[in-house]
């Protein structure tokens, strides 16, 4: 399965147990779909599905804010 917005969401669900409504422009801090130590679950199963190192700096609502941004992050630097 390629990397894309509805494996994230699938993979958000898994590691933090959220039950709300995801969609991929869904703001997942404000909306409480994900806390630090999901982010943390989260940027691991990133790094190792699209085979990329993300570093601390890269770590910005910018870039992690929902779920859209993070593809797009990541598949970008996988490039």
């Amino acid at each position: 399965m390629p990397f894309t917005t509805d494996k994230i969401i699938e993979k958000l669900h898994t590691i933090s147990g959220f039950d709300g409504e995801v969609d991929a422009d869904t703001p997942l801090f404000s909306s409480g779909a994900l806390d630090s130590i999901a982010m943390i679950s989260l940027i691991a199963f990133v790094e190792q599905e699209v085979g990329i190192e993300i570093r601390a700096d890269e770590v910005t609502l910018e870039n992690f804010d929902t779920p859209e941004r993070i593809s797009r992050f990541a598949l970008e630097k996988a490039t």
